[in-house]
């Protein structure tokens, strides 16, 4: 499984063959964007270009790398810093920091220096960048990029990668396309020879986008936006207690140019009552509608309102609407206390999340691979996210229809900007429209849902009952809230929930309703019962591996029980993110973030007292998801899980990696184990090794860190993941209640009847649960097929292990496709 790097010996050469396009996403990971169906904006051609196939540890033998931060800065830009310096390290290649952005470029001497594999070690927890960022009007001249030519050629560099927004990669591409007249130049003027111009005749540009507002075409997220979101959430969910305690007002401003992405996801997370973006200005009688939409809430019962503003929000007419507008027409017309809090930098502020840790590093991982990989025919690329892959598009591309998004604005063309958005963009701000602004019908649809947990509870649960409770309503249905999972059914603990029962719920944790890991077997006379009396024509279950065993013994009882005959739908909602036919669960990104928040003091620990390992025991199950993700995020040196077996070998060899590790100035280690990775090499077993091979070099310590990763407010990406799962799940309902209806009677008993709603990739789809049988290891509890895992070897290369990386199916270039909208020039 691990094969030490002696620091210059190399060890075994371990075979593994690794996508580095990005296999399906992260974290998280492609969360906020993922859409209803395949993403089709911007439209993507694939290029057939040729790819190396050559051993990923020598590629960068004789060549040098420098990177850059630019412009403003962004949590999780030091993780791709760190992924671009270990991974050029490990090609062979020399990295070199350069410290001030593109002012170090131009400024030359100690702003650019070699980088090690130790200068990077303690930066992934940091925000911000550790190695500076400047604005610099110097590299926008002729004779400023002469400099930054010269600084480059001296020093052998001839790849670039640059981190950051749309203005630092114009420039990076400029840079490129002057490269070989600067030569000249600087031959003529004698301050390079010509064979240093001979060494050097092409620059490889590769960009990163960095950035918070996530306003780059091209890309489903930007390094930092996820971050941002958890500054923005902390508030919002700090604001709120005290605006109910005063029965306020308050209206927030957040950043993000003229781009309404932080604030929309904010208002989706929050459940705010109005957001302001650039994107979709409010009608001519906005005023008269926030009124009245703050009026009805204060009559539901709410103490508070709350309304999230974009920086850059505006009406119709291209004219500002501020937040002390805002305010002065609350107070005004309704005469509400009402407060204004406008988050600034703060936003750029604090550690990276998770997400921004792993997206940094895997970004990273492919940057290197482009520019190794780069010709001087190969365009200037920028690694973006697209979906479940990493892609490289030409980066002047982007640039142009991110643009366009601003002239589309400018113009009042706001479908337009809306649709160069993307897909996903558009769905958000849909769902957050029926949330916000439909009211239910008078006229009911005759038709009864219920909702239930089922299984252990996981943070993000109560977003998804909410959104299923409201959509519910909206699509006149009769909602129904059944306690304490099956069990509960059984005992006929169902109750009718309103708009007003579920309100606030999106940002709370556990399970409001109560869930338990009980099965329905042993109570389908019980349930059966239950579901009669309560005329249930619908059943939407949230929860883990429980809820998906749960509903296929509800699918066998059909045959047996004609009451179990109803549509049913499994939303998967577990930290361990175990439970077939999705990429994600709802609170599995909780979970996360909590060990990795958890990692960082452990690690901060061991930095202080020097020579200590720490075992740290994470859940999961089976399921490794948790053990390698929080590996990554964290910089673990090892992750054990029950997917990738290891033997006694591996771990000696573990123990070999931390004694020379101890060596060098990073005295301190940190290794991962999944719950169940192994019966016999327990936490308490890897301790007692680790304490007896380590004696003399290192100290061991172990820690386990049990139900904490159960519990906590969930986090934005949870907030919103549930929310959108519960709407997506009622449609679906509202339409299979329809199809299966004869006669005035429910009678569903086809194998698409019932469903699992996952999230595949980019798209939310619904997979019977009978096909999903077959896709499933019953015994471990786990999917027998899981994308995460192809992120082992990333995780073991940033550790310093020496092992052989596959390239032959790193990301090829891709163009994207320009469309007509609205007759107009754009994607």
């Amino acid at each position: 499984m691990w094969a030490p790097l002696d620091f210059s010996v190399v060890g075994s050469s371990l075979f593994i063959s690794v996508s580095l396009t990005f296999a399906a996403v992260v974290f998280f990971f492609t969360f906020y964007s993922f859409s209803e169906e395949k993403e089709e904006q911007p439209a993507r051609r694939m290029l057939k270009s040729p790819v190396k196939h050559e051993h990923a540890d020598t590629m960068g033998v004789g060549k040098a790398i420098a990177v850059l931060t630019s412009g403003g800065d962004a949590q999780g830009m030091n993780a791709a810093v760190r992924a671009v310096v270990r991974v050029g390290i490990y090609t062979g290649a020399k990295v070199y920091f350069v410290h001030e952005g593109y002012q170090g470029l131009v400024d030359g001497g100690d702003n650019i220096r070699e980088a090690t594999w130790e200068s990077v070690s303690m930066m992934l927890q940091l925000g911000g960048t550790v190695i500076g960022s400047a604005r610099c009007q110097d590299f926008r001249t002729h004779e400023g990029r002469l400099k930054a030519a010269r600084n480059l050629v001296k020093r052998g560099i001839t790849n670039l990668c640059v981190i950051g927004g749309d203005g630092s990669l114009t420039g990076a591409d400029t840079f490129r396309a002057e490269w070989s007249t600067l030569l000249q130049e600087l031959v003529k003027a004698g301050a390079i020879t010509a064979e240093e111009a001979r060494k050097s005749s092409h620059l490889n540009i590769v960009g990163m986008v960095g950035s918070i507002d996530n306003d780059f075409c091209g890309t489903d997220m930007t390094i930092g936006t996820d971050s941002a979101l958890h500054r923005i959430i902390e508030i919002v969910d700090a604001i709120a207690t005290t605006a109910q305690s005063h029965q306020r007002t308050f209206v927030l401003e957040v950043m993000g140019r003229h781009c309404g992405y932080l604030a929309l996801v904010t208002a989706l997370a929050s459940g705010a009552d109005w957001v302001f973006i650039p994107e979709s200005p409010p009608e001519d009688d906005w005023e008269e509608h926030l009124c009245r939409r703050l009026t009805e809430t204060r009559t539901r019962g709410s103490r508070l309102n709350i309304i999230i503003v974009a920086e850059g929000a505006i009406d119709k007419h291209g004219k500002a609407i501020t937040s002390e507008d805002i305010k002065k027409l609350v107070v005004k017309r309704l005469g509400y206390d009402t407060r204004v809090t406008i988050l600034g930098h703060v936003q750029r502020g604090g550690t990276p999340s998770a997400f921004d840790r792993i997206l940094g590093s895997r970004m990273g991982v492919e940057a290197v691979m482009a520019l190794l990989e780069g010709t001087p025919d190969t365009p200037a690329c920028v690694v973006s996210l697209s979906g479940n892959q990493a892609i490289r598009l030409p980066l002047m591309e982007c640039v142009q229809v991110t643009k366009d998004v601003t002239t589309a604005m400018n113009e009042g063309r706001f479908d337009d900007a809306l649709k160069l958005r993307g897909r996903s963009f558009q769905n958000n701000w849909n769902v957050y429209k029926i949330l916000a602004h439909v009211r239910p019908p008078s006229a009911k649809s005759g038709y009864n849902l219920a909702v239930m947990n089922v299984g252990a509870p996981a943070a993000g649960m109560n977003a998804a009952v909410r959104s299923t409770v409201r959509i519910g309503l909206i699509h006149g249905h009769r909602m129904l809230a059944v306690h304490d999972g099956f069990e509960g059914l059984a005992e006929r603990k169902v109750e009718e929930i309103g708009w007003g029962g579920v309100g606030g719920w999106t940002g709370k944790g556990g399970s409001n309703l109560g869930t338990k890991r009980t099965l329905p077997k042993k109570y389908f006379e019980q349930i059966s019962s239950t579901i009669a009396d309560f005329s249930i024509h619908g059943l939407i279950i949230i929860g883990g591996f429980e809820a998906f065993t749960g509903s296929l013994e509800l699918i066998e009882g059909r045959s047996k029980f004609e009451e179990l005959c109803i549509p049913i739908c499994v939303i998967p909602a577990t930290v361990s993110n175990n439970v077939p036919g999705s990429d994600f669960s709802i609170g599995a990104d909780t979970a996360l973030n909590t060990i990795t928040a958890t990692c960082d003091r452990i690690k901060q620990s061991a930095a202080g007292t020097k020579r200590r390992v720490f075992i740290i025991e994470t859940m999961g199950g089976y399921c490794g998801y948790l053990a390698t993700m929080a590996g990554l995020a964290a910089g673990a040196d090892a992750a054990y899980i029950y997917e990738d077996p290891f033997t006694i070998r591996d771990l000696e060899a573990n123990v070999e990696h931390l004694t020379e590790k101890m060596k060098t100035t990073v005295k301190r280690g940190l290794i991962l184990r999944n719950e169940k990775c192994n019966e016999n090499y327990t936490t308490e077993f890897i301790y007692n090794l680790y304490s007896e091979e380590g004696k003399g070099v290192f100290d061991t310590r172990k820690n386990v860190l049990g139900h904490m990763q159960q519990g906590g407010s969930p986090t934005p990406f949870d907030r919103n993941f549930g929310t959108k799962m519960g709407a997506k799940a009622v449609a679906w309902m509202s339409g299979k209640i329809k199809e299966c209806s004869r006669h005035g009677r429910i009678f569903a008993n086809t194998a698409d009847s019932a469903c699992l709603l996952g999230m595949r990739r980019r798209a939310l789809v619904f997979q019977p649960l009978a096909e999903l049988k077959e896709q499933t290891d019953f015994e471990h509890r786990i999917p027998k097929e899981q994308w995460w895992l192809k992120l082992q070897p990333i995780l073991k290369i940033l550790a310093k292990y020496k092992i052989e990386l596959d390239t032959s199916e790193t990301a090829h270039l891709e163009h994207i496709t320009r469309k007509r909208v609205s007759g107009e020039g754009s994607i």
